[in-house]
């Protein structure tokens, strides 16, 4: 909308400028119909600004180019990638000021390390954590199982609480190992992510560190 606009005042402005120079200098308007034939005209009219227009002077010489009117399909897809470009370009400050706080932060490799290891470490002691919740509850479980299997063996009945709680053990044990292989997960990525991280550090790192060019 507002590239529509910008051709609409461009258009009225330069429809002043050309209709002053055209009294000195003798300006015209020039554009191209549908049907691929040139118009000239001494007034901007509606149908040169929908095709888009040149301004010329007396000696025939385009002095301004004026671009046709967008649909409003082609307005959509222009406001569409203005603003992909501009999520992108946003993205690249993002990046750029993450690694300008990186630099700043961590003035040598060490110091970096230390910190992406730290990370590390925090993860690893949540998945001993959940290892030994999940080694518990599996405990349990079996615990419930042997019951079960006694009371199977001697010919009686497992009573209908024994059998939910064997039903929301494994439920529980089930979540554990789920939220067990997730964390793994995650720290598999956290350590393929700061592989690439460090690689970075030590790309800015060298060229900080460059001499100047003479």
């Amino acid at each position: 909308m507002r590239k529509l606009l910008s051709v609409i005042l461009t258009g009225a402005l330069l429809a002043g400028t050309a209709a002053h120079a055209q009294k000195t200098n003798g300006y015209r308007y020039k554009w191209i119909d549908t049907q691929g034939l040139a118009h000239y005209s001494d007034s901007l009219t509606a149908e040169a600004m929908k095709s888009g227009y040149e301004v010329v002077n007396d000696r025939g010489m385009v002095v301004q180019r004026v671009p046709r009117q967008l649909t409003a399909a082609e307005r959509a897809v222009a406001n569409k990638l203005a603003a992909e470009a501009a999520a992108k370009e946003r993205a690249r400050q993002n990046v750029a000021r993450a690694e300008a706080q990186m630099m700043s932060a961590y003035p040598d490799e060490a110091a970096y390390k230390m910190s992406l290891q730290q990370t590390v470490d925090a993860m690893d002691q949540q998945i001993r954590t959940t290892r030994i919740n999940l080694q518990s509850q599996e405990k349990a479980l079996t615990g419930l199982l042997d019951r079960a299997a006694e009371l199977e063996q001697a010919k009686q009945p497992v009573p209908k609480f024994m059998a939910d709680n064997i039903s929301t053990q494994r439920n529980v044990v089930a979540a554990q190992r789920n939220a067990l292989a997730r964390q793994q997960a995650e720290r598999d990525r956290t350590v393929a992510a700061q592989a690439r991280q460090l690689a970075r550090y030590r790309e800015l790192k060298a060229a900080e560190d460059a001499p100047p060019e003479p």
